[in-house]
């Protein structure tokens, strides 16, 4: 099948650099989720892909060749960049129409994924009546027109309602399961989570992590242990016998840090300890990547002021 492969890419803007050396491969299979802070160069590398920019020097290709030269290109990869590329005096229908002509597109494809996407009730509505959600449908229906083998998506859950979100989650893992290429940009943490099997982080245009998402973030964020108990005196000294030491909250509750539920649960039990609540609190992708970028976003507010936010 087919992979993304980007090396050593280098894109300059006068006296900025917006991605430095950059080396990294998509593998078919698999979501990849493409994260970064504001200024990354997520966006830079996405357009380098789909040759709307040219590199400073470096490549990147789609099954060894640049997208440029591939004769099938929307057969090939599909992408969504900018929900708002249609023409809003046309129909959705009749945008994804001249899509399919002019890339020799069967017109019974154009209905299928409009079926697919959720758009067929409004097939023949203008799309300066459609809402975000609804143009970010029918952008994803265009990616998927030419039912290609690489499918690259730049924040697709933006304007979806929930419906919508849990659709696009089922919709990426589908692809996946396909064989395909999957990559998808996106600065929401939680919903990266929820699809994501693999991550390409980027800071200042360079490489943070390629890595699997639960490795990225269990070498971050340490996993926790949540307890509830009517005897707090026996839990801390049961937990303290082995070595471990008890955070207390004023929600009621204790913290076990750099441990699990396995670790925890048979020495509190063989204590005697009455537990109301054992469970593990597992490190977030959110948690892990504000921790990895917090040197390289381009725009942050000071610390004090982002510790409120959270």
């Amino acid at each position: 099948m087919t992979s993304i492969d980007v090396h050593d890419l280098t894109k300059e803007y006068g006296s900025r650099r917006a991605v430095d050396r950059l080396s990294f491969q998509v593998l078919p299979g698999r979501v990849t989720g493409f994260l970064g802070p504001n200024g990354a160069g997520k966006s830079t590398t996405l357009r380098l892909l789909l040759g709307l920019d040219r590199p400073t020097s470096g490549t990147a290709t789609v099954g060894g060749r640049p997208y440029v030269t591939l004769a099938d290109p929307l057969r090939r990869v599909g992408a969504l960049l900018d929900p708002q590329a249609a023409h809003g005096s046309r129909t959705g229908r009749d945008h994804l129409l001249a899509l399919a002509v002019s890339n020799r597109i069967a017109a019974d494809r154009v209905d299928e994924v409009l079926a697919e996407t959720g758009l067929a009730p409004a097939a023949r509505r203008r799309v300066r009546t459609y809402s975000l959600g609804m143009r970010q449908r029918l952008g994803i229906a265009a990616a998927l027109l030419g039912d290609p083998e690489v499918v690259l998506l730049d924040e697709p859950s933006n304007g979806l309602d929930p419906e919508g979100i849990v659709w696009i989650r089922g919709l990426l893992r589908a692809l996946a399961a396909e064989g395909r290429t999957v990559l998808v940009s996106s600065h929401l943490m939680n919903e990266t989570a929820s699809f994501a099997d693999h991550l390409v982080v980027l800071g200042r245009g360079r490489l943070l992590a390629d890595t699997p998402m639960r490795d990225f973030i269990d070498a971050r964020v340490h996993p926790r242990v949540r307890i509830r108990t009517t005897d707090p005196a026996a839990l801390r000294t049961a937990l303290a016998r082995h070595g471990h030491e008890a955070v207390e909250h004023p929600e009621g509750h204790w913290t076990v840090s750099h441990a699990r539920v396995d670790d925890i649960g048979p020495l509190v039990s063989a204590a005697g300890v009455p537990l109301l609540e054992l469970t593990t609190e597992e490190g977030t992708l959110e948690q892990a990547y504000l921790d990895l970028t917090a040197a390289d976003a381009e725009f942050a507010a000071p610390q004090h002021l982002r510790h409120q936010e959270a």
